[in-house]
């Protein structure tokens, strides 16, 4: 399968939602280090502090994760269930189709959609290369207080900049990521676009036994 940088990239983070916001320790720039140590207990700063102990665990567990699979899906899911609010998410994702929709079939919708993401790309993870730097542009607040916009550029050697955003919200008693944005494009609105004609047909559990049982996948180059 041939992806393409952005749509790697999207799939990617939202595999690993924060690991594209800092690079190793010592290539961010001087500007961003400052900037972040102001932020202290804010979701610019939650998203650093997961974003360098997830690439330093890539890194270290590289040859393990390229043996072991299983492992590699394990320290995945993980991050992805402490930095994602996959149930939000979810819904966003089902737009009109969610209205009505109960909790329980969210979720099972939700859990399929995560799934058929790792399966897809998980081991994309492996070849990501780490060695990017991340300026943090700024953190503002979204419309009708639903949360925080986590704004970034991606450095990369011989290229344009990279814009990476994350939406993040309130839940529970910490900040979750509910969408990623690359180059302008929306987790959210492409998996709302490539679900919506198979949720006219079908219910929303039909569709998640389809992404389930991998009849159809979720696909980030939408």
């Amino acid at each position: 399968m041939k992806t393409s940088l952005p749509s790697l990239l999207l799939a990617t983070s939202l595999l690993a939602a924060p690991a594209l916001l800092l690079a190793p320790v010592g290539t961010a720039s001087a500007q961003a280090s400052t900037a972040a140590a102001n932020m202290q207990g804010s979701p610019s700063k939650l998203v650093l502090d997961n974003s360098e102990r997830i690439l330093s665990t890539l890194e270290k567990r590289r040859a393990e994760f390229t043996r072991d699979r299983g492992a590699l899906e394990q320290f995945v899911s993980g991050e992805f269930n402490a930095m994602f609010d996959r149930d939000y998410a979810a819904r966003q994702v089902l737009g009109r189709h969610a209205r009505g929709a109960s909790d329980a079939d969210v979720k099972v919708f939700a859990d399929a959609l995560a799934d058929s993401l790792m399966r897809r790309y998980g081991s994309s993870l492996l070849d990501f290369n780490t060695r990017l730097k991340v300026r943090i542009k700024s953190e503002t607040a979204l419309p009708r207080g639903l949360g925080v916009k986590v704004s970034s550029e991606m450095l990369r050697q011989g290229g344009e900049p990279i814009p990476v955003d994350y939406l993040m919200r309130k839940s529970g008693t910490g900040w979750k990521v509910f969408d990623v944005m690359v180059e302008g494009v929306s987790f959210v609105q492409t998996f709302r676009q490539q679900f919506d004609n198979e949720l006219t047909r079908k219910s929303i559990r039909q569709v998640a036994a389809d992404l389930a049982s991998g009849k159809v996948q979720a696909d980030a180059g939408r």
